[in-house]
This record gives structure tokens, sequence and C-alpha cells, in this order.
């Protein structure tokens, strides 16, 4: 019977039994592949409490995605407008405005709740 996750030992056995289950070659919708995907609701809800991972600093968000897209700085000047903008936002020497945060986050995917965030 699957339980909520509460302590360390518990997690290290839930990630063991993930891995071993992950291991077969389960049909969706089996007894098997129904635990696995609890357990791994389970694990992800324990993870979230227990190791968050803070949002990324919009710039490094910005950058990220810039290596990712294989972009340059040229390349966000059509998202945040003349290139000596493009560099102050990348510096750090300018903020991101909400039209700014609206075009990259439309453009380049990146999630406006990190966009907005203080830096």
């Amino acid at each position: 019977m699957l339980k909520a996750i509460k302590t360390k030992k518990q997690h290290e056995a839930a990630l063991e039994k993930i891995y071993s289950l992950m291991q077969k070659n389960l049909k969706r919708g089996s007894k098997e592949g129904d635990e696995l995907e609890v357990l791994s609701i389970l694990v992800e809800k324990y993870e979230d409490e227990h190791y968050p991972i803070p949002p990324p600093d919009p710039v490094e968000a910005i950058k990220f995605r810039m290596e990712q897209m294989g972009l340059n700085k040229t390349d966000l000047v059509k998202y945040l407008g003349h290139k000596s903008r493009v560099s102050e936002v990348l510096r750090g020497k300018r903020k991101l405005t909400m039209p700014m945060i609206r075009s990259l986050s439309k453009h380049l995917k990146i999630p406006a709740e990190t966009l907005i965030k203080e830096y």
C-alpha cells in the first residue's frame, strides 16, 4: 500500500522502487505502471517540499535560453529594442519592463514568473 513520503529514508526507498520499476517494460495502466506513476507523484511532492529549487535569476534565464536556441545579443534586439538596451539588460544595468517581459516570454518561451523576479 502506498503512503505519503515523510522521511528521508522513505524518500530513498521510493527512489529505489521507482528505479526498479523503470527497468521493466511496463504497460500503461498495469498495476506496476500505476504504482510507478503514483510513486513518482509522491516523490515529486516530497522533493518540492524538502528540496525546493528557486526560480532562476531573470538575466541568467535569458542567457540560458539564448545558449539553448543558439542566439546572440543581436537576435534579442527585436525583443528588447536597441542593441545598447540588450547589453544593459544582460549586464543587469537595466531592469526588464513589462513589454520586454511579455516579448521574451512569448518568443523565447521563458515563463513570465521567472522574468518578473527581483534581481
